[in-house]
């Protein structure tokens, strides 16, 4: 058993899971979160007497989690239910006015585009098949630790260079596969889980959505806050302790190195402090100013962020039991929709938009004969100073407009019990700097080695998990982000067995 005491700082999906094996491995492990439930970003939102995601609304890849709970000795099928969604989801082009659904059995995909788009099943076959091997590739380099420069020498990295489409975008890979442009956007829209513009997007996220074909999207029964509530579970299980409603306040430092940390005005000592909490928030909140330099506040403000999103949580007393799962509408000119939304920080008058009608599939978001739908609309963060208290209301009509006009949700006010809604503003409020809701973007000169380290370089006794450290955003990264860092924490510091 390890005597060390291990705090970590947010029970989002990465600190959890850190939480999760450190308790496991036989570590004192406590977690201090500000809000009075488990998951961040990734926690249950109630309104009224409908549940609905706060964020994230899928889980790809679940063998990676799996993979965490067989480390405990533990089935995370024991702990959730999970539905593997087929078709995946709907894709609506207003230019052209084509619906596109997308499945991961490939005989059925390649004719969908074959009868689109002819010409193109070739591409996606090829596609699919040269995406595998990228895909592992480039693996051991997502599960590993990046903290020095000599790692982009190291065999990893070397076998994985020539499979990272280095100097060319995302859409720029796509275009080798495809001449449709709605077939090129339908493969790299998934940059938008990176909060980033697919042209703009290194090529290596190609896998993105490659992962998605290859592995499904899966919703697990009450929400993917389930998850967080599961490894919550098993923590508790081993003995770790969650502490709720207490907000850290600060770190406690000896010099440059992490002693413990003060929560809710109390003193506590810890010989490791895991930070989960969004990184650049937690850098510009729970340090004493004069402390940092690579990742001051005055440097976090130079580096570039991703998007944000406008969020409307719409309790209905209807089920739209014709329309998929999970839809996503293209703007007519998507390319300028991105754009403006990364590039130029304004809101588009010619807006996408993402819509989940989960109660398909859950009997448990709304009470019989009703339904939760959520909606997510990609917006600039809050370096565009956005007066949100001014347009929020005007974006709710937009949005419920682009519903009825755009979308098969057909006189969806009417059928509207409670409404609630989530700007950048509020993301910021609930600890997400600057309303970035996917993090520190992900262009090559913030990944990697230039990404915060896993084992954070600038303070002792201090380690990070979640989407601001290697490898990244989204919930498959986060999960191994956890993985590295407790693997650190045990070869590095001696922290578990």
């Amino acid at each position: 058993m390890s005597e060390k005491r291990v705090a970590v700082i947010g029970a989002g999906p990465g600190g959890l899971a850190a939480a999760m094996i450190l308790a496991h491995r036989g570590v004192e492990v406590t977690v201090f979160e500000k809000q009075p439930f488990v998951g961040g970003r990734t926690s249950r939102l109630q309104v009224g007497e409908f549940r609905f995601d706060r964020g994230p609304t899928f889980l790809n890849m679940p063998y990676i989690l799996e993979e965490i709970f067989e480390e405990t000795g533990r089935n995370l099928r024991d702990y959730v239910n999970m539905v593997r969604l087929e078709p995946m989801y709907d894709l609506y082009f207003e230019r052209g006015n084509r619906k596109l659904s997308m499945t991961t059995d490939r005989d059925v995909m390649h004719q969908a585009i074959e009868e689109q788009f002819p010409g193109n099943g070739e591409g996606y076959e090829r596609f699919m098949a040269e995406q595998a091997i990228k895909l592992s590739k480039l693996m051991p380099v997502l599960q590993t630790a990046h903290d020095q420069l000599t790692d982009y020498v190291s065999t990893r990295v070397l076998k994985a260079l020539p499979f990272l489409s280095i100097g060319k975008s995302l859409y720029d890979v796509l275009s080798e596969y495809f001449t449709s442009e709605e077939l090129k956007y339908a493969f790299t829209f998934q940059a938008k889980y990176l909060g980033m513009s697919a042209w703009e997007c290194p090529g290596g996220f190609s896998i993105l959505s490659y992962m998605e074909h290859a592995y499904g999207v899966h919703h697990p029964i009450g929400g993917v806050n389930e998850l967080c509530h599961a490894m919550a579970k098993v923590i508790e299980e081993e003995g770790g302790t969650i502490r709720l409603g207490e907000p850290v306040e600060r770190l406690l430092l000896d010099g440059k190195d992490v002693t413990g940390l003060v929560a809710n005005s109390v003193h506590y000592a810890f010989d490791e402090v895991v930070i989960g909490a969004d990184f650049a928030h937690a850098m510009t909140s729970l340090v004493p100013g004069g402390t940092l330099s690579r990742w001051s506040p005055e440097q976090l403000k130079k580096k570039r962020y991703s998007c944000s999103t406008f969020m409307l949580y719409l309790g209905l007393n209807h089920v739209y039991d014709d329309v998929a799962h999970h839809t996503i509408h293209f703007a007519n000119d998507y390319e300028k929709n991105v754009k403006e939304m990364t590039q130029e920080l304004k809101l588009s008058e010619d807006f996408s938009f993402y819509v989940q009608n989960a109660s398909l599939v859950d009997p448990t978001l709304a009470p019989q004969g009703k339904s939760s739908l959520y909606v997510l609309v990609p917006v600039p963060n809050n370096l565009s100073n956005i007066p949100w208290e001014q347009f929020e209301s005007r974006m709710t009509e937009r949005v419920l407009d682009a519903l009825e006009t755009r979308s098969p949700f057909h006189n969806i006010r009417e059928k509207i019990e409670v409404m609630q809604t989530i700007t950048p503003l509020d993301w910021e409020a609930f600890g997400v700097y600057e309303g970035a809701t996917f993090n520190l973007g992900h262009n090559l000169s913030q990944m990697m080695y230039f990404r915060p380290h896993n084992q954070f370089e600038e303070l002792g006794n201090v380690w990070l998990v979640g989407g601001g450290t290697h490898p990244g955003s989204g919930l498959p990264t986060i999960f191994e982000s956890a993985r590295i860092t407790t693997n650190l924490l045990r070869d590095r510091a001696g922290v578990g067995r």
